[in-house]
């Protein structure tokens, strides 16, 4: 006789590890507007966006760095001096190219062409020479901060009035009532979810961030895809301080004072491991909206000083990763 019982099927495990960061957001959303009647009104849901967008671009770049097993602590001062030197550089070429598009295109190219510069120099350094990610960055961060208040003279390079005029629209300004920060993010965001969920170069960096020596032995080529992170993150730290320079048309040796340790925790509690191997960055975006409002809520709610944002992004920081080790210890 044949038994027809048939055995109970297994209970589907909430995976807290991918939901934890989308309902921690939901979470807030909920509270910030218990709190404040103005929390979910346009104008302060696209002031949070914008003013997230930069640490978002940032960040986004980051995701690759960290999945591949690396770090860099030196995003913030380098944000301050590729935006010194394109603030330099669009002053000086007033004369030549006048008050317009072309001055505006080619400051936004120095932008660029100094983000990639200062990445390409992080990434050889440790992909190249074998110096320690942690220790290139945290030289570079304290070599960039230096040479911007050297530029500045101690002081604040400021962007030509007339330019600082018609470049503010590039910050201001949007599509469908959406600010042009917001959509650049929103694009960077989609575009580096694309690569690394469906690109050899995603892959790989997971690959390395897992274990070099077998990405070694299937033919990765683990230098270049190393100093790839480092470029693409540079390149993205250009694009983010396009975006930031409109803003208030300046740029001082405290420009992006802390935004490393946003873009590292925005990652961190998106989900991607800190000691590398995966990684994604729809996580990371969730990540950095989470941070943004908590520093909003903070501000609208009044609950403690804003000087202290710093301390409470800190601490969120310990929580991801003690989080991250635990849900390890538990499988």
């Amino acid at each position: 006789m044949t038994d027809t019982t048939t055995a109970p099927a297994p209970r589907r495990r909430i995976n807290l590890h991918v939901l934890g960061p989308i309902l921690a957001l939901v979470a807030l959303i909920v509270l910030g507007a218990s709190l404040n009647s103005n929390f979910l009104g346009y104008g302060n849901v696209t002031n949070v966006l914008a003013r997230s967008a930069f640490i978002g671009i940032i960040a986004v770049g980051m995701t690759f760095v960290i999945t591949a097993g690396g770090i860099d602590l030196s995003v913030g001062s380098m944000a301050a001096f590729v935006a010194g030197v394109m603030i330099m550089a669009m002053n000086a070429l007033i004369p030549v190219l006048g008050i317009g598009v072309p001055l505006v295109a080619a400051g936004m190219v120095v932008a660029l062409i100094a983000g990639c510069a200062a990445g390409f120099m992080n990434g050889f350094l440790i992909a190249k020479i074998r110096i320690e990610a942690f220790i290139v960055t945290l030289g570079s961060m304290g070599i960039y901060r230096s040479l911007t208040t050297w530029l500045a003279d101690g002081g604040t390079l400021s962007l030509d009035f007339e330019a600082r005029g018609f470049y503010r629209p590039v910050y201001y300004d949007g599509l469908w009532g959406v600010s042009w920060p917001i959509i650049v993010f929103a694009v960077v965001a989609i575009l580096g979810e694309l690569v690394m969920r469906h690109t050899p170069f995603g892959r790989h960096c997971a690959a390395l961030g897992a274990n070099e020596q077998v990405a070694r032995y299937s033919a990765i080529k683990v230098d270049r895809l190393r100093m790839g992170t480092y470029v693409l993150l540079g390149v993205l730290v250009g694009l983010a301080t396009i975006m930031y320079v409109p803003r208030l048309g300046s740029a001082s040796g405290s420009t992006g004072v802390l935004w490393e340790l946003e873009a590292i925790a925005a990652v961190i509690i998106g989900g991607t491991v800190l000691k590398g191997g995966f990684g994604r960055v729809w996580g990371t975006v969730i990540g950095v909206l989470i941070l943004s409002l908590i520093d909003n809520i903070l501000n609208l709610a009044s609950i403690v000083s804003p000087y202290l944002n710093g301390a409470i992004q800190g601490v969120i920081v310990i929580l991801a990763v003690v989080l991250q080790r635990e849900s390890k210890s538990a499988e």
